[in-house]
């Protein structure tokens, strides 16, 4: 393997980076998820205080004829993801500099085999978290960004890390640069997307207002999602998400029809990465038409969800299982 032009010290200090930025997101998952539990029993005891001091049990105004509350303070659970999100901004920081350094220690882009192109687009999914979820109240929500980013970073370091070296000739092409980059970042705002759909549906079969004593598996689905933001909100979540991420697609995917002309001498040969690509396009098509059609955000949300399994396919199983001209970039 040819390593003349790696720096061997950067690249190093970017496997550390790499290492780090698990470590962050994994402890800002457990901030998160614990400031969900938390905000879950703060709401039920504020419950409890205002029906006690509407039946005048415990302090409150007493004057005949006003019902007096509790007044929401600030839990436990809102100061841990108060903490939480500068911890994912930290983890953030130090996925970048893995990426760049990876860059400056191969001198070319930091996306040429699995491995950095894994990490590329689970940082876009980040970024891409961290940009639409800074509203206060979706905060907690990052976690679910978080669990699948941490997984595949994890998954990707441990089983499909490749040693920095220059890419193959095939990939010496400024189209790395702009067809790759594209992809990735379309690729990380569709799966917070698919998320928030994820999310919405769990919404939908286990009411907020449901019961919070009770008991068996639904039982405890109801109180793990119950302060979450509502349907609606999560419904425009993934639907802001996939406006901004649909057309990118489509960008990346014609850019790499052209690189494909220059390299091979054909726009389209259904290749598998093709062929799952323009798959996945037309299911996020598919999404945005239903969403506009009155009556169908459900039905919506399952097909969002389906483009969201094809593109998780198209990303990781078609290099790592079947054989096509895409699988040259190597692991």
């Amino acid at each position: 393997m040819d390593t003349a032009y790696v720096n061997e010290d950067l690249a190093r200090l970017s496997d550390w980076f790499y290492a780090t930025s698990i470590t962050v997101y994994a402890l800002a998952v457990v901030f998160l998820l614990w400031s969900l539990g938390s905000a879950r029993y703060a709401k039920i005891e504020v419950a409890q205080e205002n029906e006690l001091v509407a039946a005048g049990g415990v302090g409150g105004d007493r004057t005949p004829g006003r019902v007096a509350s509790v007044a929401p303070r600030r839990s436990n659970g809102e100061r841990l993801a108060a903490m939480a999100y500068p911890v994912v901004w930290v983890g953030a920081a130090a996925h970048l500099a893995s990426i760049v350094l990876r860059g400056v220690a191969t001198e070319r882009a930091p996306w040429g085999n699995m491995y950095e192109f894994i990490s590329l687009t689970m940082f876009a999914c980040v970024a891409a978290g961290l940009v639409v979820l800074r509203r206060r109240e979706q905060r907690p929500l990052m976690s679910f960004v978080l669990i699948p980013v941490t997984l595949l970073l994890f998954i990707g370091g441990k089983y499909l890390y490749t040693q920095p070296a220059p890419v193959v000739p095939a990939l010496k092409s400024y189209w790395l640069a702009i067809h790759v980059s594209i992809i990735s970042i379309a690729s990380g705002v569709l799966l917070v997307s698919g998320v928030a759909s994820v999310l919405y549906l769990v919404k939908q079969r286990w009411s907020a207002d449901a019961d919070e004593t009770a008991s068996g598996v639904g039982g405890a689905l109801r109180r793990l999602v119950g302060h979450l933001p509502s349907t609606d909100s999560l419904d425009r979540l993934a639907y802001k998400c996939v406006v901004i991420g649909f057309p990118l697609f489509g960008l990346g995917i014609i850019c790499g029809a052209i690189w494909a002309e220059a390299a091979w001498g054909r726009f389209w040969g259904w290749d598998p990465k093709e062929s799952v690509s323009f798959i996945a396009w037309v299911i996020y098509a598919a999404y945005l038409h239903a969403r506009a059609t009155a009556g169908w955000r459900k039905a919506a949300a399952w097909v969002n969800v389906a483009g969201f399994v094809a593109l998780l396919f198209n990303l990781f199983a078609i290099n790592l299982v079947v054989s096509g001209l895409h699988s040259y970039a190597g692991l």
